[in-house]
């Protein structure tokens, strides 16, 4: 039928029409060509937040901004202590394949065998990427060893009571702060003390702790604290910040822009410019 039109039509048209025609098989092949989504496993539970909500945060507000596909695995229910840990995906040796990055939100504190530890970090080592949010820095907090804190980045293992922070932005020309404010005001939220930054880390922001004046408000202390870094891990890349404990704070658009371009970086998908490669940017507006 199409051949059939063509032949009726003025030869302007004709041209026009073929035209048509061939840039819809290009924009096929270009859809053919593109490249597939970045693969994620999102792992959260344990205790003290919002998880049930987080799963659905997280996933929502960075699949608007990148090209990503989710899995979400929440277990271990609500203690320090991962109930059921002999059913944990981690039991699994293969537990990362398939997957680009993983997204760590948990708090497992008492948790320290350290064979299933071994389990969790071995796909990393060998070059799975990582995202480890807030209390995943106090995971494993009960292990005598660094073996956990060494992927992480950071060695953390308290906190304070809940303040606004100011979120200074120390690496303003790196990849994934060139469209991070120079200094974010949050909500409320928990500092996590950084005790120890380890090597093939790289601060990119930190928060001064703050205390109570005699009148009541929120003075700055003399002590920062790492609160955004990227990290090397074996072969793989590790992007983290102890944000954030609560939601408000995951759903402002400067977390989950933050977000989605620490991911992207891990995953080798930020362009020196901190925009998401060619195929890896926010999904078309329909």
């Amino acid at each position: 039928m199409d051949h059939l039109i063509l032949k009726q039509l003025p030869a302007m048209n004709r041209f026009l029409q073929l035209a048509l025609a061939c840039g819809a098989l290009t924009l096929v092949a270009s859809a053919a060509d593109a490249p597939a989504p970045l693969r994620v496993l999102y792992i959260t539970g344990g205790c003290c937040h919002d998880y049930d909500q987080q799963k659905l945060i997280i996933p929502e507000g960075v699949s608007a901004r990148a090209n990503f596909v989710w899995t979400v695995v929440q277990e271990g229910g609500t203690g320090t202590k991962h109930e059921g840990i002999e059913q944990s995906v981690y039991q699994n040796p293969d537990w990362a394949k398939g997957y680009n990055i993983v997204v760590h939100n948990e708090c497992f504190a008492d948790d320290k065998d350290l064979a299933y530890v071994g389990n969790v970090l071995a796909p990393h080592r060998a070059g799975t990427a990582a995202v480890v949010l807030h209390c995943t820095m106090h995971t494993f907090r009960a292990l005598e060893t660094n073996v956990f804190r060494e992927f992480l980045g950071v060695t953390s293992t308290h906190h304070g009571p809940q303040h606004p922070l100011d979120v200074k932005n120390l690496k303003p020309e790196n990849s994934v702060m060139q469209a991070f404010p120079a200094v974010w005001k949050t909500g409320d939220e928990e500092l996590y003390a950084v005790d120890h930054v380890w090597p093939d880390t790289l601060v990119l922001a930190t928060a001064a702790d703050k205390q109570k004046d005699a009148a009541g408000n929120w003075v700055p202390t003399t002590k920062d604290n790492a609160i955004i870094w990227q990290h090397t891990y074996g072969k793989g890349r590790v992007f983290g910040s102890t944000l954030a404990h609560n939601n408000r704070t995951m759903e402002d658009p400067v977390f989950l822009d933050l977000l989605t371009r620490g991911m992207l970086w891990a995953c080798d998908k930020l362009d020196e410019h901190g925009r998401p490669k060619s195929g890896y940017g926010p999904p078309a507006k329909k």
